[in-house]
């Protein structure tokens, strides 16, 4: 595994002088001449281009020589791309004067020099990566003034100082990579709790001292990589308390003690690299740990446990004390459990004898907070799949196979197996673990539990019989009646609704389909495949794009590269228009300008053809309705659905209106 982080996202995207891929269609004339035009070196005149350009992106276009001073004048540039090139010089320091700057890319050339502190001064950074440079020197004490900075990339250069403590006053940062650097000292004790850092990497230095316990309270911490560093003292409790924690690496560096049972309780831990330590004692069995081989403990001769993964056993306890303990829980133990249990009666018929009744005493059980979760080994998975017979599998998606299985406990489960050698696997299962990990509501399919170890990793999912819309709009043998459609367009809108404000950070699911919207035993509809859902820390915020399905992808995705929980109302609203028609958005009479969409718009402007767009097998079911009020409820449904698709986000309805909408014509078909 990579001891530093990449860049998660190079966010906004476009064609550069290189080449590479566009991910912005929407570009003023100013911006793409500033391309255009971009070629061996940066002149001085770049700074000549009209200052409402806004967009630089010339990344890996052989650029060389210094960063000119006059893009200064570029007042109103927002991002500035040119990562991997082969730039050289200082950083200048004039990029202080570009005060609406949000977004600079400079990482993957050769600049050298120090960080200037001028770069404190853009307070509307929000994402800055300056890694694989020859940057030398301290990292600033005043970076604590970019208060909006979501990103930090600083890794693979040549720092020299202390981490600033005020780094870890930035309250908005997400992803800090400090890798591969000369960086000393120790954690400051002024360090700061953080409830939205995911991923920290500081790999590679030569920091000292303890692994502080504060980092166990960074709630939203997925990542954690401090291997190759000097650290010592034991391995804090606390980071049992990182729940999200998928990869954690401490290797190489002079922990002692044991390692912390606490970490047993990491529901999604993937990845444990605990190797070249100076570590001692047993090593933990329960949790995830039946999964990890001695890859994760090599180069800890102290340390004991399972032979099957060859580790040596642990020494077997003195006999002598085993003895003693075998006369206490023989003799011992019985005579104070039965005096116990006597004063107990003794107490209970005296109470009684007096009238009294017995108090009511909550029980423990009842008490304890219930766990989803049940652990699951690979071998128990083959055994359920019958070692992933073909004869089991129900399908192959993009990241991997699905099979069903049964589990020991007679439970038929659906298990997605991710295939490791395509590219984009992991973050795809990352992406659906994160998404899923804290979200309950009942049309959304349940995580069972999840199964990995370095050369697998699996999602155990709960079984839908009835398989998905897809299936059930387009195959001969099913047939949906009206009111069974309009049952599962609730169900989604609910799952949306949910997703968009009935949690504290919303989930756009940016791949919603028929394929995707599952159906169990009693046709109640659940929404699945979160393999490139993103997260919204604010309700009306917008995220990196990740592309859906061509048919089902809103027109914004296109044009600025975001998506937000508008893009999800989007496809919606497409499946709306596909459940009443039986037309997928790309089927082939869409051909040239004709969409979905305009054929329905087309039909609703004249009454008489309504009838023509409606699925037959549908109408078919409903012959017996009148067709006036028949054609009242598929016009209700047909516009509804070219609302919540309307080519502008902010035009588009509301989840909670959609179901207000619906239940209305619900109640009319009961």
């Amino acid at each position: 595994m990579a001891t530093g982080l990449t860049p998660a996202t190079k966010r906004g995207a476009v064609t550069g002088a290189g080449g590479a891929e566009s991910d912005d269609a929407e570009l003023s004339d100013s911006t793409l001449m500033a391309l255009n035009y971009l070629e061996q070196t940066l002149l001085d005149s770049i700074g000549n281009f009209s200052i409402s350009l806004r967009y630089i992106q010339a990344f890996r276009s052989q650029i060389n020589g210094p960063i000119p001073t006059t893009i200064s004048s570029l007042k109103d540039l927002a991002l500035l791309n040119l990562h991997s090139n082969d730039l050289t010089g200082d950083i200048p320091p004039t990029f202080s004067e570009l005060e609406g700057l949000q977004v600079l890319y400079i990482d993957g050339n050769k600049i050298q020099g120090f960080i200037p502190e001028d770069l404190c001064q853009l307070r509307n950074l929000g994402e800055l990566s300056l890694s694989n440079n020859n940057i030398s020197g301290a990292i600033p004490d005043c970076i604590s003034n970019l208060r909006k900075l979501q990103f930090l990339d600083l890794s693979s250069n040549r720092l020299n100082s202390s981490i600033p403590s005020k780094v870890w006053s930035l309250e908005n940062l997400q992803f800090l990579d400090l890798s591969s650097n000369a960086l000393g000292g120790s954690f400051s004790s002024k360090m700061q709790t953080s409830s939205v850092l995911e991923q920290l990497s500081l790999s590679q230095n030569y920091i000292t001292g303890n692994i502080p316990s504060i980092i166990g309270t960074f709630e939203s911490l997925n990542y954690l990589n401090l291997s190759k560093n000097l650290f010592q003292g034991e391995i804090p409790q606390s980071l049992g308390d990182l729940k999200g924690l998928d990869k954690l690496d401490l290797s190489y560096n002079n922990l002692s003690g044991i390692i912390p049972k606490s970490l047993e309780a990491l529901p999604f831990l993937t990845y444990l690299n605990l190797s070249f330590n100076e570590l001692s004692g047993e090593i933990p069995t329960g949790g995830l740990f039946i999964n990890f081989t001695a890859k994760s403990f090599l180069g800890n001769p102290a340390l004991c446990g399972n032979q099957t993964i060859g580790i040596r056993p642990c020494p077997s306890p003195c006999p002598q004390r085993s003895r003693v303990k075998q006369i206490l829980l023989k003799h011992i133990l019985p005579i104070i459990a039965a005096i116990i249990i006597l004063i107990a009666l003794v107490y209970m018929w005296s109470r009684r004898g007096r009238g009294g009744s017995f108090m009511q005493v909550p029980s423990l059980f009842n008490a304890m907070p219930t766990m989803d979760q049940r652990l699951i080994t690979y071998r128990e998975l083959c055994q359920g799949t019958n070692d992933f017979c073909e004869s089991n599998l129900l399908g192959c998606g993009g990241f991997g196979s699905v099979y069903k299985g049964i589990l020991s406990d007679g439970t038929v489960v659906v298990i997605k197996v991710l295939n490791l050698q395509l590219a984009g696997a992991f973050k795809s299962f990352d992406a659906e673990c994160k998404a899923l990990r804290t979200i309950r509501h009942r049309n959304l399919v349940k995580v069972i539990t999840t199964c990995s170890n370095p050369e697998f990793r699996a999602l155990v999912l709960q079984y839908m019989s009835n398989g998905n819309l897809k299936r059930w709009l387009y195959s001969h043998n099913y047939c949906l009646n009206l009111l069974q459609r309009v049952n599962i367009m609730l169900d989604v809108a609910s799952a949306l609704d949910y997703l968009h404000c009935g949690i504290s950070e919303s989930i756009v699911h940016c791949d919603l389909k028929p394929a995707n919207i599952l159906l169990d035993k009693d046709m109640v509809a659940h929404v699945g495949d979160f393999g490139i859902a993103k997260i919204l820390i604010l309700k009306d915020g917008t995220q990196t794009r990740t592309l859906g399905t061509l048919g089902y992808i809103a027109p914004e995705y296109g044009l600025d590269g975001k998506v937000s929980i508008k893009a999800d109302v989007y496809s919606y609203g497409i499946i709306l228009l596909e459940m009443i028609t039986r037309k997928e958005p790309i089927d082939d009479m869409f051909a040239g300008d004709l969409t979905l969409r305009q054929w329905i718009s087309a039909s609703l402007s004249e009454s008489e053809r309504l009838m023509e767009v409606v699925d037959d097998g549908l109408l078919g079911m409903e012959g017996g309705r009148e067709v006036i009020f028949l054609q009242d409820i598929l016009s209700s449904i047909l516009k509804l659905g070219l609302r919540c698709s309307e080519e502008v986000p902010n035009e588009r309805i509301d989840t909670k209106d959609v179901l207000v909408k619906l239940n209305k014509i619900k109640l009319k078909l009961l």
